[in-house]
């Protein structure tokens, strides 16, 4: 009547590997290997991320001083007032 499922076609130059998910290991290395890999990146992009947090933390805080001066409202304005 024909094939069955799964052997419809035959694929030559394929190969699958696969790994029993009982034969694997969820956190295998991830304190021996890690960490240590976590601590390396981290240490290697440093450099290259700080300033530019620096900055723009700094920017952002002289921005937000500014408005504040900007936005309060002179008192001689309201003297005369009652």
């Amino acid at each position: 009547m024909g094939k069955q499922f799964g052997n419809l076609a035959k694929i030559n130059g394929i190969v699958y590997f696969r790994l029993s998910p009982y034969e694997q290991k969820a956190f295998g290395g991830m304190i021996s290997e890690g960490i240590p890999n976590t601590i390396r990146r981290i240490h290697s992009s440093i450099f290259r991320v700080a300033p530019f947090f620096m900055f723009s933390y700094l920017l952002v805080n002289w921005a937000n001083e500014q408005n504040n001066i900007i936005s309060r409202k002179n008192p001689k304005d309201y003297e005369n007032d009652t």
